[in-house]
């Protein structure tokens, strides 16, 4: 098989094309030809090597997410058979209950090697079925954003009809919360800088967008287009850039979860929980369960991924380029064919 590794994180330009063995399924074991795999962010600081999330092995095949269908299976799996369409999970040793270490430590495209790889060898417990009516590339893009928006809104959100989520760019995560959020009924809030992309996300259901640029106090604008209440969930994926202007822009008691760090980090000050009895929780993508049921929920409301821009295989360096530029809505995929 043909797989790209990082030999060592270095940039984008140390991702190297190589073959290696085809792998065996064992016992409980499930073989995947890979069709499409996606970026997220994590991706782009797993190759870079310049933070704790630098790929920790070397010749590490990166990338969490992928989607394709199941050629091989190993002794003792019923989960699924040879020729189902699935989805690798995130974390392969996570299948429901609280995060532990040991899910931590199966995460795909960081301690395990990932989907970047036309055969992807996965537990038995670590692959879903994909909803039917969406193709290899849209399903590629589940894994991680989709998960990670489901399980901020919908696990730790309780997100109900009439709810007002604020969420901040178009990137993978925003973009499936703004879906999930419209799904449930739910009002939404967008922030961009792009008029073009705010567009978008008005055709997509947000009522209101606020450009951060031309408004950098973009708090007080959301507090203004709430009457003065706030947003109930706050979907931060800015990081400490943002972080202080979420806690403005909530409305007492309300929800932020904080999923990513597109601004770096710093100190914050936590003042603004305690005087606004803010609930603030930080997530790390979700497990299969939560997975599985989100699935049933696309599949039910026909929800569609939003694909940015599909690349071959052959070009996974411009992907990642394209992923850095942050210059996207929706997600990117590689395909494989």
């Amino acid at each position: 098989m043909k797989c790209h590794i990082i030999p060592k994180p270095q940039g984008i330009d140390s991702l190297t094309l190589v073959e290696r063995p085809d792998p065996v399924p064992e016992l409980r074991q499930v073989l995947v030809r890979v069709r499409a795999t996606s970026l997220n962010y994590r991706d782009v600081m797993t190759i870079q090597g310049s933070s704790a999330r630098a790929a920790p092995k070397p010749d590490l095949i990166p990338l969490s997410d992928g989607a394709g269908e199941v050629v091989a299976i190993g002794a003792g799996v019923s989960r699924v058979k040879v020729g189902d369409r699935v989805a690798g999970c995130f974390m392969q040793r996570w299948a429901g209950g609280a995060i532990d270490d040991a899910a931590i430590a199966s995460a795909m495209g960081g301690v395990l090697d990932g989907m970047l790889t036309e055969l992807a060898l996965l537990e038995e417990d670590g692959v879903v079925r994909l909803p039917d009516g969406l193709s290899f590339e849209e399903g590629a893009t589940l894994p991680c954003a989709g998960v990670t928006a489901w399980h901020a809104l919908v696990e730790i959100g309780k997100l109900k009809a009439g709810d007002l989520v604020l969420v901040q760019g178009s990137g993978g995560v925003s973009i499936f919360a703004l879906q999930f959020a419209r799904a449930f009924g739910a009002r939404v809030i967008a922030t961009s800088s792009s008029a073009a992309k705010a567009e978008r996300l008005r055709q997509m259901g947000a009522e209101a967008v606020i450009d951060y640029r031309a408004t950098p106090d973009w708090d007080k604008e959301a507090m203004r287009l709430t009457g003065g209440r706030g947003a109930d969930l706050i979907v931060e994926v800015g990081g400490a850039g943002t972080l202080p202007r979420s806690f403005q822009a909530a409305r007492i008691g309300g929800k932020i979860v904080v999923i990513g760090l597109l601004s770096g980090m710093a100190e914050v000050d936590p003042m603004p929980i305690l005087r606004r009895n803010l609930h603030v929780q930080g997530l790390y993508v979700g497990n299969r369960q939560m997975f599985e049921a989100m699935n049933r929920a696309i599949a039910a409301n026909r929800l569609k991924p939003v694909v940015d821009r599909v690349f071959p295989f052959a070009e996974a360096k411009d992907a990642y380029r394209h992923m850095k530029s942050q210059a996207i809505f929706g997600m990117i995929v590689i395909s494989l064919g």
